[in-house]
């Protein structure tokens, strides 16, 4: 065989090991080793809660992957409120989204896509990891109320803006989540942010980030229920972090 057909060889194989690798990598970042996604713990086979104090109340739900569930084959905590507690979930959520208005997939404006007519008992949004590792401007808190007023460029502003919409438009109880601890100082400030704007307009927050409980999960759960450092498997929105937000939905939507 002449040297050059053997280079040639080499090198195919060289790529077609590479792309095995990156195919393994977006594989597993998907969720699709993970034992936390095994069907066991999958919204078909969660058990109904006959009888649940929320049965029949409407939710939506904005947010990106993990209100989508992007490492738990498209099931979150959304879903699975459905299934088991008998909600009506809207689900509006897109992955790698941000809270910022920057283009037609960012929290603003998939927000004004939502039907208007909703009769929603509860607003429940994301405060979104996106804007943290895209390093978008953090803004600070307006002093008044007026939705034309915040500058939805910045985080303070987006989550503002998205407060007094939701407000507005579907006049019920306008709630913001966390996500679970992982190691980023930026979504830190993003929380105390959020805290401070909650405090402002009287909403509730359902920090899991924050949550004593949560942060004290051992590192055996802590592996089944997490896919990487911000996305939950389907056991970690089952067994983990839906229960949090029934917890707080059974006392204030009854």
């Amino acid at each position: 065989m002449k040297k050059s057909a053997k280079i040639i060889i080499a090198a195919v194989a060289v790529i077609a090991l590479l792309a095995g690798v990156v195919a393994f990598i977006v594989l597993k970042n998907q969720g699709v080793f993970s034992a936390g996604n095994d069907e066991k713990y999958s919204v078909a086979q969660t058990e109904v809660y006959e009888g649940s104090p929320i049965e029949g109340k409407t939710v939506i739900f904005l947010g990106s992957s993990v209100t989508y569930g992007a490492t738990s084959k498209g099931e979150s905590f959304a879903d699975y409120l459905e299934k088991r507690d008998k909600i009506i979930a809207v689900k509006e959520a897109v992955s790698g989204t941000t809270l910022v208005d920057s283009g037609e997939n960012s929290y603003v404006s998939r927000l004004k896509t939502i039907d208007t007519e909703i009769k929603a008992d509860a607003f429940i949004c994301q405060l979104s990891t996106n804007d943290a590792t895209k390093k978008k401007p953090l803004g600070e808190v307006a002093e008044g109320f007026d939705i034309e007023s915040f500058d939805t460029q910045t985080v303070a502003g987006a989550i503002e803006y998205i407060i007094a919409y939701a407000r507005e438009t579907w006049d019920c109880p306008v709630v913001f989540y966390t996500g679970t601890k992982y190691d980023s100082e930026r979504y830190e400030q993003m929380v105390l942010l959020l805290y401070k704007i909650a405090d402002k307009w009287g909403i509730d927050l359902i920090d899991l980030w924050g949550d004593e409980d949560m942060n004290n999960v051992t590192p055996e759960k802590y592996s089944l229920y997490m896919v990487n450092g911000i996305h939950p498997s389907r056991a970690g929105y089952q067994l983990w972090w839906t229960p949090k937000f029934e917890e707080y939905l059974y006392t204030k939507l009854v």
